[in-house]
């Protein structure tokens, strides 16, 4: 049996085995969907590049850590890849609070297992309408609400390193990012 023919966890069992044409089958599958995730929070091919290198090398050191009730494994993945990426913008500082990016630059998506046509992640992370409507969502918050999400989520700011920046009380800036989340919710139409 070929290694295409397996489902993902029972690549990620092979791989806990050390069996590379598991991990190069993986590879083939969600390459692009690690990138893609790398690239959202970073915003320079190359450092993408090395951020899915070493994604992969992470789920190859980690595949005996996999959990299939904790989610999917392309949801694991995209996971490791966006905690990486974000240990790499803080590090090579590539977006300095003198060149942040506005609500209009910043790149939104949702990421959902499947939609009812049967879609995969990578192609939720494409869907531009998503990103529009958070867009709209994003904008109805006070400016105060919108700059503390910005720098939780697209900046990858611990709430700390946010109350800091800004100058402000940590309980204010947590505060402030559970009411713009809870807002989003009710404008978006999920659950309170």
């Amino acid at each position: 049996m070929k290694t295409s023919d397996f489902n993902d966890e029972t690549l990620l069992r092979l791989m806990a085995r050390s069996q590379t044409d598991a991990l190069s089958e993986l590879y083939d599958r969600y390459s692009r969907l690690v990138f893609s995730v790398a690239f959202q929070t970073l915003g320079s091919r190359e450092l993408a590049e090395e951020v899915t290198q070493d994604a992969f090398l992470r789920a190859w050191q980690h595949a005996a850590s996999y959990q299939p009730s904790q989610g999917k494994v392309a949801t694991w993945l995209a996971s490791i890849s966006r905690h990486r990426a974000i240990d790499v913008f803080r590090s090579q500082q590539v977006r300095p609070e003198g060149h942040s990016l506005s609500w209009d630059e910043l790149p939104f998506w949702g990421i959902s297992e499947a939609n009812s046509e049967g879609n995969s992640i990578e192609d939720g992370l494409v869907e531009a309408g998503e990103g529009q409507r958070v867009r709209s969502a994003l904008a109805q918050l006070p400016p105060d609400q919108q700059k503390a999400l910005g720098l939780a989520y697209f900046s990858g700011m611990t709430q700390e390193q946010i109350a800091e920046t800004l100058g402000q009380p940590l309980g204010t800036v947590k505060t402030r990012i559970r009411l713009g989340m809870q807002k989003l919710r009710l404008i978006l139409g999920g659950p309170a």
